[in-house]
């Protein structure tokens, strides 16, 4: 058991060192990655002077012994190109920069060594590492990356082609002589595909090509195709807009046929229509007899009947021709004895007249119906009910003569009376009892009904006089006797 304990305390141990060796690995490369600091990237053009900086950031407890700059090309090996060291003049070994590479500032610094590179050029790019000679901890370095840029020249053509059955070329962009290499994308509707090809240019810089292949159609001449470059020099990217180019041979159409040609009819039309790319240039009328009929005039893509008859019951023919190839399209004339029956109205107009009609019927029905009414209302009775009549505590006396009779003489109202031929006793509608002393005389009102002027006030306390015959009154019109309210009153006679 002791055993046992001891081979496993052994082996924790050994694991323990070497994790501790790994772990000092790592803070060591850690701290000298932090210690040397410069740029990870610098951008430059060509025929520009550019500066790669570096700084020990924490020397505190290292010797500085040396610095040396390396370069390292994209594709070669790493090159010496300058040296400093605080005991003796700085140095600059054989290089592809000998002569435009410096330290900055002069006399340099052991502390920030920076280097000035002038006139760069397409080649100088690459990785420049900046490595310290130092003890105890030996050597530091930090890497930048030069970067050399060249803005492209960029163009798009586009490219003639034949319809057909085969993927062909239809449009080429190209980005020349930049650095890095641009990207190149394609914007259409057309159907196809875009293939791009990278191959080295001028002084280190990047020729990009791409073709945009599809198989061409009639339908695709004229559509839309953009070329789209994309590079780093540029703000934004750059898109140059194109029409695909196919030819193809004339497409033909023949219009003006009604199906109608009937035996007399005259100047009837047919026309051919043609498109083609290139345009056409020759149209051409036969028939499938070979015989042009006598009545039939051609003028260009136009064909004319001057009248219609037998001769004209043939197929005609229009040809028409362009470099790519021939185009054609025929129709059939059949001549009938009598001309078909006209087409009616579309059911469409048919219902907006009926739906109209009605309309106008109903805006007239309206107008009619508000006219009579208007009429009726200022020639018929009124609409308001008249009030009904009023009581006063004496009978009023029902004249039939409007006129006032003159006065007899002045005596009390009980004492008057009327004269008739032949009074008849009836009931008297508007006599009523008045026992109830709560109806006082201040309220007291006469009975009137469409009584004359002078006669027809409430709150007149006089009577009107007996009534006096005139010579002027027709003898055999008699007025009724006057009697006090809750009597028995005689109406006049009526002669028939």
């Amino acid at each position: 058991m002791a055993r046992h304990d001891a081979r496993n305390w052994h082996d924790c141990s050994k694991m323990t060192g070497l994790l501790c060796l790994v772990l000092s690995i790592l803070v060591q490369y850690g701290a000298s990655g932090q210690r040397v600091k410069v740029e990870p990237e610098v951008l430059s053009y060509p025929g520009q002077t550019v500066n790669l900086r570096c700084a020990f950031t924490d020397p505190t407890g290292i010797q500085l012994t040396m610095v040396t700059w390396i370069y390292e090309p994209r594709d070669g090996e790493r090159i010496n190109i300058a040296v400093f060291h605080p005991n003796f003049d700085p140095n600059y070994p054989d290089s592809p920069v000998r002569g435009r590479v410096s330290f900055k500032p002069t006399p340099p610094v052991l502390a920030s060594p920076s280097i000035q590179i002038t006139d760069v050029q397409m080649t100088d790019e690459g990785k420049y590492i900046c490595e310290y000679a130092t003890y105890p901890i030996g050597n530091e370095q930090g890497i930048t990356y030069l970067v050399m840029l060249a803005k492209p020249r960029n163009m798009a053509t586009i490219v003639t082609v034949v319809a057909g059955t085969k993927t062909v070329t239809v449009a080429k962009c190209e980005s020349v002589d930049g650095r890095p290499a641009a990207q190149i994308s394609w914007v259409t509707t057309a159907n196809g595909n875009g293939t791009t090809v990278s191959k080295p240019g001028a002084d280190n810089t990047v020729t990009v090509n791409s073709e945009y292949r599809m198989v061409p159609t009639a339908a695709d001449n004229g559509k839309d195709i953009s070329c789209v470059v994309t590079h780093r020099t540029q703000v934004k990217a750059e898109s140059y807009p194109l029409k695909l180019a196919v030819q193809y041979a004339p497409q033909v159409t023949i219009v003006g046929y009604d199906n109608n040609w009937y035996v007399g009819r005259t100047n009837v039309l047919l026309t051919c229509q043609a498109n083609g790319n290139p345009v056409p240039l020759s149209v051409m009328w036969k028939t499938m007899s070979g015989e042009m009929p006598d009545t039939v005039q051609i003028n260009g893509n136009e064909l004319k009947v001057l009248k219609v008859d037998d001769a004209v019951n043939t197929t005609f023919v229009c040809e028409v021709k362009n470099r790519i190839g021939t185009g054609r399209d025929q129709i059939t004339a059949m001549v009938r004895g009598t001309r078909l029956p006209e087409k009616g109205a579309a059911t469409g107009s048919i219902i907006g007249a009926l739906i109209g009609v009605i309309l106008l019927l109903a805006i007239i029905g309206t107008a009619i119906a508000m006219y009579r009414k208007r009429k009726e209302s200022k020639d018929g009775p009124p609409k308001y009910k008249p009030p009904p009549p009023k009581k006063t505590n004496s009978s009023a006396s029902r004249q039939l003569n409007t006129a006032p009779a003159p006065v007899a003489e002045d005596r009390p109202l009980n004492d008057q009376y009327y004269s008739t031929q032949s009074p008849e006793p009836v009931t008297d509608l508007d006599a009523y009892h008045e026992d109830d002393d709560d109806y006082g005389a201040d309220i007291r009102e006469h009975y009137y009904s469409a009584a004359p002027s002078g006669w027809d006030d409430p709150r007149d306390n006089e009577v009107p006089p007996p009534y006096m015959r005139t010579d002027s009154d027709p003898q055999d019109y008699h007025q009724g006797p006057n009697v006090n309210r809750g009597d028995s009153f005689v109406s006049p006679a009526m002669f028939v």
